[in-house]
């Protein structure tokens, strides 16, 4: 990694990977983007974007094809994650599955298990595929469970890969984690991806939208001219609440405790997403919202149904 930090810092500033200081954290600097400076361009987006996190089972059509026929109609594309604790179908396949049903296709490209040959590839494939968007990060480590004797490859990270999406075809995406350490260092970490090619950002969520806000503020203050589509927090009873426990992301524990001892949790769960995203898009710059975790803890199918009760609400009235 050349432009770090990533969002896996601890708050002791340590990596979420081993008992180490992350040098990036540590610098108190952003690391300037030293390759050339790609041309701005910015989608143009006519109304709130709703993106919605697309969670089915590893390398089951059956579990794809129904999970698409919950969502459709509920949002404007998905989003597709690639997973460091279980597999996944290839991302150019995951592209044509998706936009044979009529949902446009999010990818998210990871720098974990290839260099950058095969980054470009992936790249390529995803144009021709038909992928709306490539979200470029740099990917977490293999979980220590998950085939430990395979090598892991970090070629380049992620402000390097949007580099290398950018003109593609595909929307160039980034991510951005408001709340991880060292906040001070995020909007300026974005404004180096905005220039090595970056078109719009997607946020991990954060605790309130008043913290999204305060970072758009701070990004735009940083010379950041993106686009933001700002994470919603879907989660319905314990495990999908702890699915979103991650580092450098926040969740209201206040609100989370309220929906889990609701009377009904689902209804609850749907109405604080509902909330939440309505917030979320007030806030300026923010351009859309997305539906993100896996909303249940029952099953892939009653996740994106419960998503998709969501969207279609932000749709009829966003």
């Amino acid at each position: 990694m050349e432009y770090g930090p990533c969002g896996g810092v601890r708050p002791d500033l340590t990596c979420e990977m081993a008992d180490l200081p992350c040098p990036f954290a540590a610098s108190g600097e952003v690391v300037p983007w030293i390759g050339p400076p790609v041309a701005e361009w910015r989608p143009d987006l006519t109304k709130p974007v709703i993106l919605t996190d697309f969670t089915v089972r590893p390398y089951a059509l059956d579990s794809i094809s129904t999970v698409t026929a919950a969502l459709a109609g509920s949002c404007d594309g998905v989003l597709v994650g690639e997973h460091h604790n279980r597999p996944d179908l290839p991302p150019t396949l995951m592209t044509r599955l998706l936009v044979d049903a009529g949902l446009p296709a999010w990818i998210t490209l990871t720098c974990r298990d290839r260099n950058r040959v095969v980054l470009e590839q992936e790249l390529a494939g995803l144009a021709v595929a038909g992928a709306t968007a490539v979200l470029c990060v740099t990917g977490d480590g293999r979980a220590h469970d998950v085939r430990p004797d395979v090598t892991q490859v970090f070629d380049i990270d992620s402000t390097r890969l949007a580099a290398l999406a950018s003109g593609t075809g595909p929307l160039v995406a980034v991510a951005e984690s408001p709340d991880a350490p060292p906040i001070a260092l995020r909007p300026g970490r974005l404004r180096e991806k905005q220039r090595a090619g970056a078109q719009i950002c997607l946020l991990n969520h954060v605790g309130s939208p008043s913290r999204v806000a305060a970072f758009v503020d701070a990004a735009r203050a940083a010379g950041v001219t993106l686009p933001v589509v700002a994470g919603v927090a879907v989660y319905t009873d314990e495990r999908s609440a702890q699915a979103l426990g991650l580092p450098g992301l926040g969740l209201d524990p206040v609100a989370v405790q309220r929906v889990l001892n609701a009377p009904d949790p689902v209804e609850a769960g749907i109405a604080a997403a509902v909330a939440e995203a309505r917030a979320l898009l007030r806030v300026d710059g923010v351009v859309g919202v997305n539906l993100s975790g896996l909303a249940s803890g029952r099953g892939e199918v009653l996740g994106a149904q419960i998503k998709a009760a969501v969207g279609n609400a932000l749709r009829d009235r966003p």
